[in-house]
C-alpha cells in the first residue's frame, strides 16, 4: 500500500476504523520506522519510546475514524505520536526540573550554527546524543527544532514560560555541542 495514493489510504483508514487486524498491521508495519525515531527522540530509554510507540498506536487505532483526508495520514499520526509524548511529558513533569534561568539564547544558537558543528554526525549518533539530553531539554529541543513548534507553544504545551522554552533550547544545544566536540575530540585520539 502506498500512503501518498489517496485511494490506498482511505482502505486503510476505513479498515482501520472497522476494527480490521489486517489493515491495522499494515499501518502499523508500515509508519513503525517513521513513528519509532519520532518516539524515540522524545524517549529516555529505548524501552520508554516502544511504550510511547504503543501507547500512540493504540491513540491511532481509537481516534482513525476521525481522520478527515484533509493532509497526509501520515502527517496525522506524527501530530498524534508527538501529542503523547508530551501527555507523557507532563504526567511525568514533577520528576523533571524545569530551569527558570535564562541564558543568551541567540548567542549560543549563533555559536551552533556558525561553526557547522553538526557537520558529519550521522542521524543515528545525533539521535543518540538528543536522547541523553535532560527530559526537559529534549523535549523542547524536539518540538522547536523537529517538530517546528513556536516557544509559545510550547509554553502552553509543557506548562513552562516562554522564557524558560528558549532557555532549555539554548541550554538544549550547548549540551549538544559539548557531547559532538567531545566525540569528534575522541575519535581524533583513535
Amino acid at each position: 500500500m502506498d500512503l501518498s495514493n489517496q485511494a490506498d489510504v482511505r482502505k486503510i483508514v476505513e479498515g482501520c476504523a472497522e476494527k480490521n487486524a489486517d489493515y491495522q498491521q499494515l499501518l502499523y508495519k508500515t509508519l513503525y520506522s517513521k513513528m519509532m525515531v519520532v518516539c524515540q527522540r522524545y524517549a529516555n530509554r529505548p524501552e520508554d519510546a516502544k511504550d510511547l510507540f504503543q501507547d500512540g498506536f493504540i491513540k491511532v487505532f481509537d481516534k482513525i475514524g476521525k481522520f478527515n483526508f484533509n493532509g497526509s495520514l501520515e502527517g496525522w499520526i506524527r501530530r498524534i505520536m508527538v501529542n503523547n509524548a508530551i501527555d507523557y511529558y507532563r504526567k511525568n513533569k514533577n520528576k523533571f526540573a524545569i530551569s527558570e534561568t535564562l541564558v543568551e539564547t541567540q548567542q549560543i544558537a549563533e555559536e551552533v550554527e556558525s561553526e557547522g558543528i553538526f557537520d558529519g554526525i550521522s542521524a543515528d549518533l545525533l539521535l543518540s546524543f538528543v536522547q541523553q539530553l535532560s527530559p526537559v531539554y529534549r523535549a523542547v529541543f524536539n518540538l522547536y527544532i523537529l517538530d517546528d513548534y513556536s516557544h509559545a507553544e510550547i509554553a502552553e504545551e509543557l506548562e513552562i514560560s516562554e522564557g524558560t522554552s528558549k532557555s532549555n533550547l539554548s541550554k538544549a544545544k550547548k549540551n549538544l555541542k559539548q557531547m559532538v566536540k567531545a566525540h569528534l575530540k575522541k575519535r581524533e585520539r583513535i
